[in-house]
């Protein structure tokens, strides 16, 4: 996605956000992701707030409102500080996170970190007044006919694991992102850790081990996580093969790497 820079912003969306942060001396666009037009952090008298935002007009404008509402109820994520409409632009601000991103590599502390968001988040509903369809229907096309009732679960899911979605803070671990949200199984999330892990150095062997420490993974059917490991390797590969992002060859390996690690089993 095109990216908006804070000086582009109609002048009407710029002073409908200097209503909540004061007079803006400063903005960073952000140097990752592709969900929002725009995502910057603006600097005031006030300290820091990073916003992100679309175009009213915008077919996805509805993943700004959901992103606000789904970081509003879930855990380890940075507080939502206001959101406003103006200049045909929604717009949102979140808190300022002062982070970093994890290292997921053997033997990093990060990854302990990780774990204890991944229980925080698989010990939280859905928030059922928000509409989003689950998991399993964002991989029908790669699941058996029969899907496995274990996949039709309703907690919440952020389902973008990517660390470039967490930052490491003195208290923890926060996620970011969640415009991705969804309902999913309780141990969506910690399933969706191993192929990350992997990429970033682990064997399967071992990233299954370290994401056991999430009880809602440890507890999970094994004959569901293969199914799931199987299935999150055929979509990654087809969207490498018809959507492909520089990150997606790697991401694709690890998956692959799971998916005949659980079919050894």
């Amino acid at each position: 996605m095109d990216r908006t820079e804070w000086h582009d912003l109609p002048s009407a969306a710029r002073a409908v956000v200097e209503r909540h942060t004061g007079p803006v001396v400063k903005a960073e666009g952000a140097p990752h992701g592709v969900m929002s037009r725009l995502a910057c952090t603006v600097h005031s008298r006030e300290g820091r707030v990073f916003v992100k935002g679309g175009r009213v007009t915008d077919p996805r404008a509805w993943v700004c409102r959901h992103e606000a509402a789904v970081t509003r109820v879930a855990p380890r994520a940075p507080r939502v500080l206001w959101e406003a409409e103006a200049g045909g632009w929604l717009l949102t601000g979140y808190e300022y996170v002062d982070g970093q991103h994890p290292d997921l590599s053997p033997g990093s502390p990060d990854v302990a970190a990780l774990m204890r968001t991944l229980v925080a988040v698989s010990a939280t509903p859905w928030p059922e007044a928000l509409r989003k369809r689950p998991l399993n229907d964002r991989y029908a096309e790669f699941l058996p006919p029969e899907v496995p009732p274990e996949l039709l679960g309703r907690s919440l899911a952020h389902t973008d694991m990517s660390p470039l979605n967490m930052l490491v803070v003195p208290n923890g671990e926060l996620l970011l992102h969640w415009a991705l949200a969804c309902p999913g199984p309780v141990w969506a999330d910690a399933a969706l850790s191993v192929p990350r892990l992997i990429a970033a150095g682990h064997t399967p062997a071992e990233a299954e081990a370290t994401v056991r420490q999430v009880p809602a993974f440890r507890a999970a059917p094994a004959e569901a996580v293969t199914t799931f490991a199987r299935t999150v390797h055929s979509a990654w590969e087809t969207w490498e093969r018809t959507r492909p992002l520089p990150h997606r060859a790697a991401l694709t390996t690890a998956a692959r790497a799971w998916a005949e690690h659980r079919g050894s089993k």
